[in-house]
């Protein structure tokens, strides 16, 4: 804000985000924490600790059989990684059963970085495929309750968030996006208290790792994220025999610990569980360090930013694998294992046979860092002006459409 064996997490338990019997933080991944000794995220690791799976490429296959669509880019390079349940979605999908997309964004700042956009260009892949309804989730209240915003500052972000996530392309006859301060109503909160009444604080606080000196909304929000996983809380878009469809989550692995009390409570309320589908962390231009700072504009490339600001960023910040002389590159190559002009081709340039001569030849030496850096630069650039464009094309009315609480009356069509 992405059924496996040991998934409850009970009140004894060690907090589920890294840290050892000893109380040694080896990592830590939580929705509002991430940060690992040595600096990089060992994902093997976090899988077991958070008992999801690994979406290995036989299941890869089967969703490209089954779709009839290739694997999205994120898909076949790993980014998006693990999953609950994906096989669950895709036997219900060769039934010719229905489901649903929801996914969120937490508004705390004014413009979008490239690692906030990929759960929603991700999310915009599979409503294409699937020809699915989503709900999209503005958590305006979490913002006050953990960064310490007005609430009138957290509405005004969740709207200008909301134009950068319509830019993506989404149908406004298969989306509805809501912001939990002005959406709020007797279903969506009903809901809400059903699954707080089934969940302890000490629960909560063996998730979460909260203590008693945080604040009390921080107790109470994750039955907040956790409701729209229940079609109910949308009847509008989802009655009669829609009211129990099941639901599938994209989004990144630091969102797991808010579904996984969510799928123990699913089957107490006689919902089906949510399944989810989960991303690495995208990486900062520094290095593999986990999320990008929103307080340092260079770790990122922003949706705001200019051509110029583009190649800055990549040319001064961008970590290289290189070799630090032309003559030891081309005798050495790069260490493409820590290049991070590499890593961010892996995930945005589609064309796999461009990507592995570019991977071989810069590994070999035949490529400079140079190069590979003005290919990137060119790559970034077209996405971030796309987006650009699509953005001045929103206006306050479209926001409002996409809104407005309707029924969507082709959401499977």
């Amino acid at each position: 804000m992405a059924s496996t064996t040991g998934e409850t997490l009970a009140a004894a338990e060690p907090i589920a985000d890294g840290r050892t019997e000893e109380g040694e933080e080896e990592q830590v991944v939580n929705p509002w924490e991430v940060s690992a000794k040595g600096g990089k995220i060992d994902y093997d690791k976090l899988v077991d600790k958070f008992g999801c799976q690994r979406l290995d490429e036989s299941l890869i296959q089967r969703f490209e059989r089954i779709t009839g669509r290739r694997a999205h880019v994120f898909l076949r390079r790993g980014l998006f990684f693990a999953h609950r349940d994906l096989s669950d979605i895709l036997d219900a999908y060769e039934r010719g059963e229905k489901f649903y997309l929801y996914t969120g964004r937490g508004p705390s700042s004014e413009s979008l970085h490239l690692g906030h956009l990929v759960p929603f260009m991700f999310t915009k892949y599979l409503q294409d495929v699937f020809k699915v309804p989503l709900v999209i989730q503005l958590t305006d209240d979490e913002k006050c309750m953990w960064k310490g915003l007005s609430v009138e500052e957290s509405e005004r972000l969740a709207r200008e968030n909301a134009k950068d996530i319509i830019a993506c392309g989404f149908d406004v006859e298969r989306t509805f996006i809501f912001a939990d301060f002005s959406y709020m109503s007797p279903p969506i909160y009903k809901n809400i208290v059903r699954i707080a009444n089934c969940v302890t604080g000490n629960k909560i606080v063996g998730i979460f790792g909260l203590t008693l000196e945080d604040y009390g909304g921080k107790f109470f929000f994750p039955y907040i994220q956790a409701a729209p996983s229940f079609p109910s809380s949308f009847p509008h878009i989802f009655s009669g025999k829609y009211s129990k469809l099941r639901c599938l989550i994209p989004c990144a692995i630091d969102q797991d610990p808010y579904f996984r009390m969510t799928r123990d409570v699913a089957p107490r309320l006689s919902y089906h569980k949510p399944a989810l589908i989960e991303s690495k962390f995208f990486p900062a231009l520094q290095g593999e360090s986990g999320k990008m700072s929103a307080s340092d504009p260079n770790s990122a490339i922003y949706v705001t930013d200019s051509l110029k600001d583009i190649k800055n960023k990549v040319n001064r910040y961008a970590f290289s694998g290189g070799q630090d002389t032309i003559e030891k590159q081309r005798k050495y190559g790069a260490n493409l294992e820590v290049d991070v002009p590499v890593k961010y081709l892996n995930f945005f340039l589609d064309d796999d046979a461009e990507l592995l001569s570019i991977k071989e030849k810069y590994g070999s030496g035949a490529m400079l860092t140079g190069e590979v850096k003005a290919r990137l630069i060119e790559v970034l650039s077209e996405i971030v002006e796309r987006h650009q464009r699509a953005r001045a094309a929103v206006t306050e009315e479209t926001v409002d459409a996409f809104m407005a609480v309707r029924p969507l009356p082709r959401m499977f069509g």
